[in-house]
């Protein structure tokens, strides 16, 4: 597979390693307060559950966090807001993006693919993306440096897709969300012979299946979807290899002055995964519902089952955790 290109060599790390596990208990904490409440219904109390499980974890890191992609602008989000400063402030200055319930219908659904989610790199290194839509295109590693372009056309992006990968374009997957927008692009997608997988919620775990094509079966993510979510996206491939675009797509002349608020001064200008997400980057994310790429937390009579993925991009490490917990107090459950 062709090596990812970022501004980093391996081992030219600058965050402390020690905080794989670190973030890792954080999705965690949020996976096992939201998991409590699943299939219940009820999308609110669920987002909070993860909400204040996942404040409360951060506030006991050592370090001197700001949170850029939160629940909301200040005056919307009572926790996690975006500035919202978290951790000790005895360690090194981060940002933080964060979904403390990433699909949150699919959680009080109980369907799969929810997840927690948190990505924490360098101070000044994560895109702050406005709250508003973006439109997205990515795929995983392997691919000719350049493949992707949110302004070519599907049926031609779908014939560069089966090309790079030896293939028909009737073998090519594309993981699309399911949603009135998104009709046109579906039945240009499907006029090439290419086959899509409508996905409910969750386009983060939307674009990481791109990483892994074998398991997850999806090659190529397209859409619009959360602008705030695409910042994490990127953060992941940063970590396994991939290439992205995102454009902020603004219908209304709020969302507009909330992008500039936000310090956007080219409302169409496409992103670059290196421009969401720069510098050295971890991502982790723990499931919370089963998924393609985690299994959901398991309630045992003794003990907490998690699965959770952490990545690092400085290393380009990528570790699978499987955790009983028999503590059932630190996860703070009535």
């Amino acid at each position: 597979m062709a090596a990812e290109k970022t501004g980093l060599h391996h081992g030219e790390a600058v965050l402390d390693r020690v905080l794989t596990l670190e973030v890792v208990r954080v999705t965690e904490r949020a996976a096992v307060a939201a998991a409590k409440l699943r299939g219940h219904g009820d999308e609110k109390a669920a987002d909070q559950a993860a909400v204040d499980a996942m404040r409360r974890e951060l506030n006991q890191l050592a370090i001197d966090g700001t949170v850029v992609i939160g629940e909301g602008e200040r005056d919307e989000a009572p926790m996690l807001y975006i500035g919202e400063e978290v951790g000790t402030k005895q360690g090194p200055k981060v940002d933080i993006a964060l979904d403390p319930l990433e699909g949150t219908t699919i959680c009080a659904k109980n369907l799969p693919n929810s997840l927690a989610v948190l990505a924490l790199a360098e101070g000044g290194s994560l895109l702050n993306a406005p709250d508003v839509y973006m439109e997205k295109i990515a795929v995983g590693p392997g691919y000719p440096e350049g493949l992707v372009d949110l302004d070519i056309p599907p049926a031609e992006m779908m014939a560069k897709v089966a090309k790079a990968k030896g293939c028909s374009v009737y073998e090519v997957t594309a993981c699309i969300l399911d949603r009135p927008r998104h009709a046109k692009l579906i039945e240009e997608v499907r006029a090439t012979g290419a086959a899509i997988r409508l996905i409910g919620d969750g386009d983060i775990a939307g674009v990481i299946h791109t990483t892994n094509p074998e398991d997850t079966g999806i090659d190529i993510y397209m859409g619009i979807g959360g602008a705030p979510e695409g910042v994490l996206a990127a953060a992941a491939l940063r970590c396994i290899g991939g290439q992205m675009q995102g454009r902020l797509v603004t219908n209304k002349d709020e969302q507009r002055e909330r992008a500039e608020r936000m310090g956007v001064t080219d409302i169409n200008k496409k992103y670059s995964m290196e421009e969401m997400a720069s510098g050295d980057v971890y991502f982790a994310a723990t499931g919370v519902t089963d998924g393609n790429l985690l299994q959901g937390v398991r309630f045992g009579r003794n003990s907490i089952t998690t699965h959770t993925v952490v990545m690092r991009s400085s290393t380009k490490t990528v570790r699978w955790i499987k955790a009983e917990h028999a503590n059932f107090e630190k996860f703070k459950l009535d």
